[in-house]
């Protein structure tokens, strides 16, 4: 039995360059390290991310409480545990805090801990970390839901939906994939620059142009797939992220303009988009206590829409419960840091598929170099995942991890289902 020897953490930055945990666990000579990721766009039912908050030292963002947490709690708690039973090291951490959102450790310094758990517990067993979840064979390979447009909280632009993605559905392998949004993102770029629209990116890549209009972002998307040499809804399909929680307002929406309308007027003007563009897939369609909306619009659209919830649900089993009963939607974003830990997060994923949902692993706006979601998406042959555009080196190392993954993998590697 490999035993915890000890637990070390440390300050670090993400991609935004604000303080993150990093934990590193140590089984005698051996170690692993993980980085948690820190959002912008985030839930109100999210675990807390503990931070100092002085604002004299690093303007309140450091983390070094969190950091103490580890280095003396934590590690002597878990001293001596065996490092393969994650599930056992994740509950002392959930007994360790005891609140609901994980207030008194923080979630970012239990999950550092608990992925980088999970790490060392596939370096020592001598296999990849993809292979230490829930799939031990016939693995999957996800559909990337790439962002090539950011607006919203992700770009100092005027645009309300948040990111405009795109999905390769026409993709025979992920390598193929990531071909195929590569020479979409190349001719976006071609024509933002053609429109004298800039093309510096936003925290996750995608392109943040000065645009104000949805329509506008849109029909440059569509132009860029055709372009392509693609079909719009068949090869390559548009996918939406709408962070209503940012755009929500005494019972009404401000998404497809910057003026506010009912709920049943957003789902009409949902419905132009839908038909007009191909859309296949809305993430946040509604604000995260608005379960009437996400029911009535489920019941409004065709059944192959992908409805994803993500504030709705902050990867809280409790609340995926009550979005099934209510027929809220039909997916599921998974983010690790939500939850606070990899049982947790595995539990959310195993129910999900079993219910029926597509389960889409997601990066943070705030992320780090750290690799884990993209075993994780094949680990638990997920549909989807959300890493950000094919720019920016924390985005790209997902992609070019699963790469990786597929190449071990040969001929049996496999594209999930849509």
């Amino acid at each position: 039995m490999s035993k915890i020897k000890k637990v070390v953490a440390r300050q670090v930055f993400d991609s935004r360059g604000n303080p993150t945990v990093e934990a590193e666990v140590f089984s005698k000579n051996i170690s692993s390290s993980s980085i948690c990721p820190s959002g912008a766009s985030t839930g109100s039912f999210e675990a807390h991310e503990k931070r100092d908050l002085n604002k004299n030292y690093y303007e309140g963002k450091s983390v070094l409480k969190a950091v103490k947490l580890i280095n003396t709690i934590i590690s002597k708690k878990l001293k001596n545990q065996n490092i393969h039973n994650q599930e056992k090291i994740d509950h002392i951490l959930l007994e360790l805090d005891g609140t609901k959102q994980k207030t008194k450790l923080g979630a970012n310094s239990m999950l550092a801990v608990s992925m980088a758990v999970k790490k060392l517990s596939s370096k020592i067993k001598k296999i990849p970390l993809y292979k230490n979840f829930l799939v031990r064979n016939n693995f999957k390979l996800p559909y990337p839901l790439m962002n090539i447009i950011n607006g919203g909280a992700h770009a100092n632009n005027g645009l309300q939906i948040q990111e405009f993605m795109i999905r390769p559905d026409g993709a025979k392998s992920f390598n193929d994939a990531i071909r195929m949004c590569f020479l979409v993102i190349s001719n976006l770029r071609k024509i933002l620059k053609i429109n004298n629209l800039s093309t510096s990116v936003g925290d996750e890549g995608g392109f943040a142009p000065m645009i104000k209009d949805n329509n506008e972002a849109l029909n440059l998307i569509k132009k860029a797939i055709v372009m392509s040499g693609y079909i719009n809804g068949k090869d390559i399909s548009i996918c939406l992220d709408v962070a209503a929680n940012e755009l929500f307002k005494k019972n009404k929406y401000a998404i497809h303009s910057k003026k506010f309308i009912s709920a049943k007027k957003t789902i009409k003007e949902y419905a132009k988009l839908i038909k007009k563009y191909k859309i296949k897939s809305i993430e946040d369609p509604f604000a995260e206590n608005d379960w009437s909306s996400w029911n009535k619009l489920m019941l409004s659209i065709n059944k192959k829409i992908q409805i994803v919830g993500d504030d709705l649900y902050v990867t809280n089993l409790e609340r995926l419960k009550v979005g099934f009963l209510n027929q809220s939607s039909n997916a599921i974003l998974i983010k690790l840091n939500q939850i606070g830990t990899v049982t947790e997060t595995l539990e959310v994923i195993k129910f999900a598929q079993k219910i029926g949902f597509k389960t889409i692993i997601s990066h943070r706006s705030g992320e780090s170099e750290d690799t884990f979601i993209a075993d994780l998406s094949v680990g638990t042959n997920s549909n989807q995942i959300k890493a950000g555009s094919l720019c920016r080196s924390e985005r790209v190392a997902k992609y070019n991890q699963i790469l990786r993954i597929e190449e071990s993998l040969r001929n049996k590697a496999k594209m999930s289902k849509l």
